[in-house]
This record gives C-alpha cells, structure tokens and sequence, in this order.
C-alpha cells in the first residue's frame, strides 16, 4: 500500500488517470432513475484520492478547461446566433430571466447566510448544475489581492459546495420540471403531448451502440404494374397521386430491360417498378399497382444514408414541409433531424434553421444532389482540424484577459471564458464555411467529457484534504440553500414563459431545462409528454444558458468582494 501512494504522489498523472476511472465507474451506477453521472461521480473519486496530498499543477486543469470551453462553444454556435433572430425573442427572453434570477438567488443567499466567495462560486455552480463556474469564478478568485492561505481555502471551498447541492440541485429538477412545472401551468404533460402528436411526430427510441431498429421506415420493392389507371401514364404523373406520404419510381423494368425511371418515362402494362416509399404505403398501397414481384437485378442499386449539414439559404428558414416540393429533394427521405445534439419532431411545419444536421435516404445520386444543395455531407472522418482548435482558444483566451469596469466593478471574461466566446464564434463559422474546422465526434466527446471530467477531478484532487473540513462548516443549511436556488429560478421562469410570454407549455418546460443546461431534465419531460416536441425549446436556451452561466462565476466574485 505504501508502494502504492509513494506512486501516486510521484506521478500525478497516475493520480489523474485513477480518478477517471473510479468517477466514470460511479457515474454508472443507477438508483431507480437517477445517477450521481461521471462528473460528480470523478469529483468525488478526486476527493477521495486527494486524502492522500497529491499535488497537481494547476495548469494540468486549466489546459483540459479550456479544451472543453471551445468545444461546448463549438457546437452551439449555430444556434446561439439563430438565437439572436427575431422568431426566437421569447426563448432568449425565458433565458435571460431564468438565468439572472440563478445569479441574484445565489448572491441573495451567500449574503444572507454570510458564504464566503468559494462556497458561493460553488453553490452557483452545483444547484445550477453549470460546471464551467468551478473554472471561470475559480480564475476570478486567483486575481483576487488576498492572502495566498485565504485564496486556497476559497478555491477548496468551490468543490465543496459543489458536491452538495449539484446532487440536491440535479435530483429535484429532474422531478421538479416534468412533475410541478404543469401545474404551475395549469396543465397536463401527457394531454398536452397528445394534442401536439397530432402535429408531430414523438422521437425514436434511442439505441445502443451497434444495435439497429428492427422497423423499416423505408423500403425499396419491385411491383408488376397490372392497375389499368396506372398504365400509359409518366412516372411524375403517377408519384403525383394522392398516397398520403411521398413516394417515388426509381427504376423499371421494360421489356426485359432495365432503365433509369425519369420524370417523362411513361409506364407501360407489365412492366416492373421500383418503388421508395414508407413502410405503411407499401403495406397498404401497394396491392394498387399490383403483385409484388423478387426482382433483384431491378432492386439492385445504391441506396445511401447520409448526414447533411444544413448552410444554403435555399434551406434555412424553410419548414420540412416546403423543402419537400423543392425539385433536388426527389426521390430523397429525411429519417432524423438533429439540433445541437438533440433530436427534433419531424413535422411539416417545423422550421430548418443554419446548422442543423438532416440525415437523407434515398438513392445515391440524388442524396448526393441533395447534399449538395443544402449544405455539405457530415461524412465519418478520424481526422481533426487542430489548426483550427489551437487559433481558436489563443485568440479566445487573449480576448478573455480584457477588462471592462462596470458601476467601478472590473470585470473580465478570463482566458478560459474567451475560449467560450471563441468556439461559439469559430463553430458558427463552421457552420457557415464548412471547409475548416472539422472536429469529428469522438473527439467532440474527449474534448467536452474527459476534459471536463480531467477538470473536475484534478480539483477534487487538490481539494481533497480540505473537502471534509468544509463540508462540516457549511453543514445542513447548503442542503437546503441548493434546493430552494434550484427550484425559484426555474419556477419564475416557468411563469413568465407561460403567462408573460404565452408560450406553449412543452416549449416552457424544454426552455427551461436548456437555460438550465440540465440536458436530463429534458429527457424527464420528453418522457412524461411522450413527445419530442420540448427539444424545440431547449437549444437556443441551451446555448444562451451555457454562456450567461459560466459568465456569471466572475461576476458573482465581483459581487461578492465589492467593499471588502
């Protein structure tokens, strides 16, 4: 055992890498629903290992930091500046409500109760489940002209409050949302997820990886055309009838031959077609054409399933149900369409905005045609644009360092805070010249999860010997502080979104749980409405409330320290 610490203490990257471990082990770990998850879970496993007095740099945290900063950034830049446009004022308005009542709730607290800086950074951070202010306020407090003894204990005292009312915090949003905030509404969730079913369709059940739906949303058969009202009539004369969904001619057979079906080729009695529609038209149409018939050869022909970034402004700011009239969409079905990571109702009134990501079925050339069109293809590629990244956090970073004085309080973003600002910049851009700056998904997910979880852990690492001591001093009244600055907030916001701003209940309740960055809440709400329709308020909040929140660490410092 003594081998073993010696080791830890000579080699804190052992340390750091243990951590990981243990915290993403902890994250698994299941009571009913709710789970610690792999951030507080690697907190707590840094406690845990700090009792050891393991010293790291606080450089190794920072660096991982700022990894992570850029990326959240990055892929919400698309939609923070959608969230600047007019049809999107009553979510930002949500948003800047919910989140400067987080902030005032938190100071209103710490003052009352007499917190010091750290413990209130903390309490921020945790009931607001908003990491990024353990970084952002944690830098504010370094520049801070105190004693170096007092500045460790209010850095310690950052985790400290943290642990606590993240996991009081977390718990009762979760319920909180989905359970109380119809009510406040005057609403059932389950009802209201009915009535909009009508105009949308509920999300698909999500998969583990390497496991496929059984169910086949589209398919491609062969028909022998025997319906003498089908006969001697075009191929777009015939995708042009009434099915109650779309469906298109892709080849014929003729004669024994096959050939390409295009708009003026005119189908013949006895003739075989290859038809892409729906499952349920097959299924309940396709006995009008006549018999189904085993074609191979006919059915033999590429059939690609593409991931579209949407730039062209042919497509931004139509709905789905417009972009289907549109010519180049022939013969192409979308399967998903996906928003800042977050799967999106598929409607014909539910509008494209820059940056989404629609995945295309249907035959290669005209998926390709189309992709084309709309944006550029979001092909797999192990390959990561590091140029891009690297420019982006120094320029960030150096941005960041500027002070602007406000009321004679000076504030400033940190090198850390500009990366933020910086990835939101460099993401729309992306968005916009998808030539650059690719970030492939995987590393998306170790630059957003293991840099944070690195930060995280590294300092529950240093505050490890000081983490007991802390949690004695704040006792039973952060509990409670974490549940009433968790709940007040977001039931303001609630009422505002719904009797202020007249907003759909299921958009209130899915701005809420994105201004609140509290992605599980989401899935809470989804799941108790049966609809997916509460992603259509969340990622414009989502992004606004990344920002506001981690901003608000200085902020909060500022405050806290003016006349001391």
């Amino acid at each position: 055992m003594a081998f073993f610490v010696q080791a830890l203490r000579d080699n804190p990257e052992l340390a750091i890498f243990l951590a990981l471990a243990i915290g993403f082990l902890i994250g698994r770990v299941k009571l009913g629903s709710f789970s610690l998850g792999i951030v507080v879970g690697t907190l707590l496993a840094g406690v845990l290992i700090g009792q050891l007095d393991i010293k790291i740099p606080p450089i190794v945290k920072i660096i991982f930091f700022d990894l992570f900063l850029f990326t959240t950034g990055y892929k919400v830049g698309p939609q923070f500046f959608r969230g600047l446009k007019q049809d999107a004022i009553p979510q930002v308005a949500l948003t800047l409500v919910l989140c400067v009542a987080c902030l005032l709730t938190a100071f209103g607290f710490a003052t009352l109760l007499g917190y010091d800086v750290g413990t209130a950074a903390g309490l921020l951070a945790g009931a607001f489940s908003e990491s990024t202010v353990i970084g952002t306020a944690g830098e504010a407090i370094q520049r801070l002209a105190i004693p170096e003894a007092e500045r460790i204990s209010l850095l310690n005292n950052i985790p400290v409050a943290y642990a606590v009312t993240y996991l009081i915090g977390t718990a009762s949003l979760v319920w909180f949302l989905p359970t109380i905030g119809p009510k406040l509404m005057g609403v059932n969730l389950r009802d209201e997820g009915m009535r909009m079913q009508g105009t949308a369709l509920a999300g698909s059940a999500q998969l583990e990886l390497g496991v496929t739906s059984g169910a086949r949303l589209f398919d491609l058969r062969a028909y022998r055309v025997t319906n003498p009202k089908l006969v001697n009539k075009t191929v777009a004369e015939l995708e042009a009838l009434p099915q109650g969904s779309r469906v298109f001619i892709a080849r014929i057979r003729h004669h024994g031959g096959i050939m390409e079906a295009l708009p003026n080729s005119v189908i013949r009695e006895g003739d075989v077609v290859a038809v892409l529609a729906r499952q349920e038209i097959h299924v309940n149409s396709g006995k009008i054409v006549g018999p189904e018939v085993d074609d191979k050869p006919l059915l033999d022909l590429p059939v690609e399933v593409l991931d579209v970034v949407v730039t062209r402004g042919i497509a931004v700011g139509r709905t789905l149900g417009e972009l289907a009239q549109l010519e180049f969409t022939r013969s192409v079905f979308l399967r998903k369409l996906t928003r800042a990571g977050q799967e999106m109702p598929v409607t014909a009134k539910t509008t494209i905005d820059g940056g989404d990501v629609l995945s295309l079925i249907g035959t290669k050339p005209e998926v390709e045609r189309a992709a084309m069109e709309l944006g550029y293809p979001d092909r797999p590629t192990m390959a990561t644009d590091m140029v891009f990244v690297g420019t982006g956090i120094v320029l960030g970073g150096l941005v960041g360092l500027l002070s602007v004085t406000v009321g004679g309080i000076p504030l400033t973003l940190t090198a850390s805070g500009g990366a933020l600002i910086m990835g939101l910049v460099f993401g729309w851009l992306r968005s916009v010249h998808p030539f650059f700056g690719r970030i492939p998904e995987p590393a998306i997910w170790i630059f957003d999860t293991v840099g944070l979880c690195i930060f995280i852990g590294v300092v529950g690492i240093n505050a490890g010997p000081s983490f007991f001591s802390g949690l004695q001093q704040t006792g039973l009244s952060l509990v409670v502080v974490g549940l009433v600055s968790a709940l007040l907030p977001h039931t303001i916001a609630i009422l505002f979104g719904r009797y202020m701003l007249k907003m759909n209940p299921l958009i209130v309740l899915g701005a809420c749980a994105g201004a609140g960055t509290i992605t599980a809440a989401l899935r809470a709400i989804q799941d108790e409405s049966r609809s997916s329709i509460p992603a259509l308020g969340y990622t414009v909040p989502y992004a606004i409330g990344n920002i506001l929140l981690t901003a608000w660490g200085p902020v909060l410092v500022a405050l806290m320290t003016i006349g001391e």
